[in-house]
């Protein structure tokens, strides 16, 4: 017998609508395996922007809301069958917690863009409702659907390397190596605003990308921190170039860079993993190829789609090898760990984790200690700040 396919999980975006750049991302990457439906959604802090966008959309009158309290409300008053599975947040980094709170105390599941809060104190708030309501609640950092990623994150803990001695993560953009955000650029008016983005600039936006990226390879657990935080460009009040030095519980050590003034570099993330048998590198721009140098042996590429990769690299690869995949798929795997968690949960069956494999709130509110912490350490005269 043919088991049923699962049905298509119903969800609600807040923020996303006309003129967003990230909402797209999320709508195109939710699509994409099917198994997601947009229904609702209050898809700007504007009103009529928020209806109007979800007129774009295709929304029913009766589920496109002009603000978010009304979308969780009308919700609220709908029978539990009818109402979303869950929400996607993608709006400024100020909403993320009012916004993700109401929603996981209201018992429905929550996906959120990070960085995931402004404070450790938030983060810690939602990790208690979250674990209190049982909600499902994924973090999209979505560098670590890649499949090349998770082929050296299994490869990390196999040992293929040897014990890891050392970890260099870089993220240079340029896009801000100008004053943009006085020239009527959005993206770039919010992510250089303390009251929206936060307390770090580049280290918040991107940065933050950067520490997840080491953390799900390597599960190394940072010990201490020395940061450099540095706003290049005159007037601008959140940072765009940090530098860090790290050093990890049992002795190894790691640069973080992360950079939006790197003039002419548009994308560039890099991971390299130094063992005591070998070393792992990786590059964003280049997603679909992971080189590995044996301390004694030549130096070979693995490439995504391979036979001869692990079960979670080949499980999130969606073509054959040679045909490139990337950003929206790396997106796609994130939610297709959420929707395999949800339907899990729904059918009462056992939880395969292979399936369900994203970033969790818990890895959310470890990320934004990281960048307090980082704050921190730029603004001391010590030269190692504890990380805790």
């Amino acid at each position: 017998m043919t088991q049923a396919s699962p049905r298509k999980l119903r969800y609600a975006m807040v923020g996303g609508g006309r003129d967003a750049f990230i909402g797209k991302v999320h709508r195109a990457a939710m699509a994409l395996d099917g198994r997601f439906e947009l229904v609702a959604g209050a898809l700007s802090s504007q009103p009529d922007k928020a209806i109007a966008s979800g007129r774009d959309l295709g929304l029913a009158p009766a589920r496109n809301h002009g603000s978010w309290q009304d979308l969780l409300a009308h919700e609220l008053s709908l029978p539990p069958e009818q109402r979303v599975d869950l929400v996607s947040i993608v709006t400024p980094n100020h909403v993320h917690h009012e916004v993700a709170r109401a929603f996981a105390a209201a018992g429905l599941h929550v996906v959120c863009d990070k960085p995931l809060v402004h404070t450790s104190a938030q983060a810690e708030d939602l990790v208690r409702v979250v674990a209190e309501r049982g909600t499902v609640f994924g973090v999209t950092y979505n560098y670590t659907g890649y499949p090349m990623v998770r082929q050296a994150r299994e490869m990390v803990r196999q040992g293929v390397i040897g014990e890891v001695r050392k970890v260099v993560v870089e993220y240079h953009q340029g896009w801000l190596a100008r004053h943009v955000e006085q020239a009527s650029n959005k993206q770039a008016e919010w992510r250089t605003d303390p009251a929206r983005s936060g307390i770090a600039g580049a280290m918040g936006d991107i940065g933050s990308h950067a520490e997840n990226l080491v953390a799900t390879v390597t599960g190394l657990a940072v010990d201490r921190i020395c940061a450099d935080l540095t706003a290049f460009v005159p007037g601008r009040r959140l940072d765009d170039d940090a530098s860090l030095l790290l050093r990890f519980h049992g002795g190894a050590r790691g640069v973080l860079l992360a950079s939006q003034i790197a003039a002419g570099f548009e994308n560039d993330l890099r991971l390299r993993v130094f063992g005591s048998e070998g070393s792992l590198d990786w590059r964003q721009e280049d997603p679909n190829q992971l080189a590995h140098t044996p301390l004694d042996a030549p130096r070979r590429v693995l490439t995504r789609g391979s036979p001869w990769l692990c079960d979670a690299a080949r499980r999130a690869g969606r073509l054959p090898t040679g045909h490139p995949e990337a950003f929206l798929e790396a997106f796609a795997n994130v939610y297709l760990g959420v929707a395999e968690d949800i339907h899990a949960r729904l059918g009462g069956a056992p939880l395969d984790a292979l399936a369900a494999d994203y970033p969790r709130v818990e890895d959310g509110a470890r990320g934004v200690r990281f960048i307090e912490t980082t704050v921190a350490s730029a603004a001391s005269d010590t030269k190692w700040t504890v990380f805790g």
